[in-house]
C-alpha cells in the first residue's frame, strides 16, 4: 500500500521493561541495521546523524516487543459491510471539494504543466492530495526514521519496514531532506502525498526545479509527484475513472472485475446506462471498461475504466478509488454524491465471510484470496452461486446466506 493515512491509534496493551527494550534496540541498530545500511550504500555519517536521539515509539500499533507474542488473530467486522456510506461522509466531501476548487484556481498554471507532463487530470491529482493530507494541512505527527525503526525492530512486518527504513536512509543520504525534517504518519508514510519511502525514491519529482524533491513543503513537487506515481502505475491519458450507472434487472451483477473487461459499447448494449441520463462519450465506446458493484446490488453500481484500478494502486480499496473519483468529479464539474444510496448490507464478521469463501472454493469457485474480505472475485462468485441455486443474485455476502451456502 502506498499511503498509510494520518489516523490516530490506541496504545498497545502490554507491560514490559521499556529501558531493556531500548537497550536491545540500540544494539540492533549497531549490530544488525548498520551492516545492512552500509551494504546498501548508506554513508556512516548520514546513518549516525539519522539515528541521533532516536528512541522507540511504544504507542504504535502492530508491535511485538522482544519477549512478547503477537496477538492472536481475532474475528473482526469489516466497516464496508455495515456502513460503506459513512466512508463517503457528505460534509467532508463537500468541504474537500470546495477547497479543491479554490486550489484548482490558485494552482491552475502548475496543474496545467503537471497534466501536460504526466497526462493525469488536475482534478484527480487534487483529489488524491485532498484525501491523503487535506491538501497538506493534516498534521504529520511522527519523525519517520523513528517510526520506521520502531516497526523494523519490533512490528508484525519487520522485513517490510526494514526495507522502507533503508529507503528512508537513502533519502536522507541523498540530501533531499534532513532526517529531523522527514515527518510522516504512524506507518512512516511521508509528506503531503503520503508516500512510503520506497515510493518516494521511485516517484517523487522536483517539479519546481529547486534541486530537491520536497513533498513536505513544495506544492509543485507534491502535485508532480502524485501525477508521476499515477502515470508510472499505468494511468491512461485522455480517459476518466468511470461512471455511475444503473444495471437493468436481468443483467447479472456477477460480471465485475478487471479480468472481465469489455468494450464500453458491449456494456451499453446490455442496457447499462449512466445515472445522469447522458450518453457515454462516443470516443470511449470501443475502449475497455469494467463493471464494479462494491456493495453488490445493495449500493451504487459503476462502469469503470482501467484508470480506476490505477487509483487502487495508491490505496488498494474500491471505496478509496471511488472516493477519489467522486471528489475529482465534484472539483471539476460541481457534481455531488452518488445517486444510488449505500444500503444496509449487514454487519458480518470477517470470519463469517472467510467461511463463505472457503465453502465457495470447495465448490470450485474462484474467490481470489480467501481472507474474509469481499473483493470482486468473491462478490461475483457469490452471485454465480446464487444464480445456480435459484436465488436472485445480490453479489454480496449477507447473514441470510450463512446457513444456505454449504
Amino acid at each position: 500500500m502506498l499511503a498509510a493515512g494520518l489516523i490516530a491509534t490506541a496504545a498497545p496493551a502490554f507491560a514490559l521493561d521499556k529501558a531493556a527494550v531500548e537497550a536491545q534496540f540500540r544494539q540492533w541498530i549497531d549490530r544488525d541495521l548498520w551492516p545492512q545500511a552500509k551494504a546498501a550504500g548508506i554513508s556512516e555519517t548520514a546513518f549516525r546523524q539519522a539515528f541521533s536521539g532516536v528512541t522507540l515509539y511504544f504507542d504504535l500499533p502492530d508491535l511485538v516487543p522482544p519477549g512478547t507474542q503477537p496477538p492472536k488473530q481475532q474475528s473482526q467486522s469489516q466497516a464496508e459491510f455495515s456502513s460503506p456510506g459513512a466512508y463517503f461522509n457528505e460534509s467532508r466531501l463537500q468541504g474537500l471539494a470546495a477547497t479543491g476548487r479554490t486550489l484548482a484556481r490558485t494552482h491552475a498554471a502548475t496543474l496545467k504543466k503537471v497534466e501536460a507532463a504526466y497526462g493525469v487530470p488536475g482534478e484527480i491529482v487534487l483529489a488524491v492530495w485532498g484525501r491523503e493530507s487535506g491538501y497538506g494541512r493534516a498534521r504529520l505527527p511522527y519523525p519517520a526514521i523513528g517510526v520506521l525503526a520502531t516497526k523494523a525492530f519490533m512490528s508484525t512486518r519487520k522485513d517490510m519496514f526494514r526495507q522502507e527504513l533503508i529507503s528512508a536512509l537513502h533519502i536522507v543520504d541523498g540530501g533531499d531532506v534532513a532526517a529531523r525534517s522527514m515527518m510522516g504518519s504512524w506507518a512512516g508514510a511521508l509528506g503531503q502525498p503520503q508516500f512510503m519511502p520506497g515510493s518516494y525514491l521511485k516517484y517523487a519529482v522536483d517539479f519546481d526545479d529547486d534541486g530537491h524533491r520536497d513533498i513536505w513543503n513544495s506544492v509543485p513537487d507534491t502535485l508532480g509527484s502524485i501525477a508521476n506515481y499515477l502515470k508510472q502505475r499505468g494511468w491512461q491519458a485522455g480517459r476518466g475513472w468511470g461512471y455511475e450507472v444503473t444495471i437493468p434487472a436481468g443483467v447479472s451483477c456477477a460480471q465485475e472485475g478487471p479480468d472481465r473487461a469489455k468494450p464500453l459499447s458491449a456494456w451499453a448494449g446490455q442496457g447499462i446506462a449512466r445515472v445522469s441520463g447522458r450518453a457515454f462519450p462516443s470516443g470511449e465506446m470501443r475502449a475497455s471498461a469494467m463493471m464494479l458493484v462494491p456493495a453488490g446490488t445493495h449500493g451504487p453500481e459503476f462502469i469503470v475504466t482501467p484508470n480506476f484500478y490505477v487509483l487502487k494502486e495508491y490505496n488498494n480499496s474500491d471505496l478509496y478509488a471511488l472516493f477519489i473519483g467522486n471528489l475529482a468529479d465534484r472539483i471539476a464539474y460541481g457534481s455531488g454524491a452518488f445517486r444510488a444510496p449505500w444500503g444496509n448490507v449487514g454487519k458480518m464478521l470477517r470470519s463469517d465471510v472467510l467461511a463463505m469463501q472457503n465453502r465457495l472454493v470447495a465448490q470450485g469457485y474462484d474467490v481470489g484470496r480467501a481472507d474474509g474480505l469481499a473483493g470482486f472475485k468473491t462478490r461475483r462468485s457469490l452471485g454465480e452461486w446464487q444464480a445456480k441455486n435459484g436465488l436472485a443474485p445480490t453479489c454480496f455476502p449477507d447473514v441470510s446466506l450463512k446457513s444456505r451456502l454449504k
